[in-house]
């Protein structure tokens, strides 16, 4: 199953994300099939930057958002 989900890269208590479309059999750091994004926790407030229109593709071709994701998704307007 395909998913739409973080992918952690921020150093040790510092954290950053992408947000990724990876099979859901990859580890959650592994190989990924496209990058749609970043979610940057630390700042004030978080920063979102997501491309609306390639996470309503992914979606609409079955990928499904992890709850995190689907609330940043609904945070950023996109669904």
């Amino acid at each position: 199953m395909v998913k739409i989900r973080l992918r952690r890269v921020g150093a040790k208590k510092a954290p950053f994300y992408r947000v990724v479309v990876a099979d859901s059999r990859y580890p959650r750091d592994g190989r990924f099939i496209e990058e749609i994004g970043t979610y940057n926790p630390m700042t004030e407030p978080s920063t979102i930057n997501i491309d609306g229109e390639r996470a309503v593709q992914w979606i609409k071709n079955g990928a499904q958002p992890t709850d995190t994701v689907k609330v940043l998704l609904k945070r950023a307007g996109i669904i």
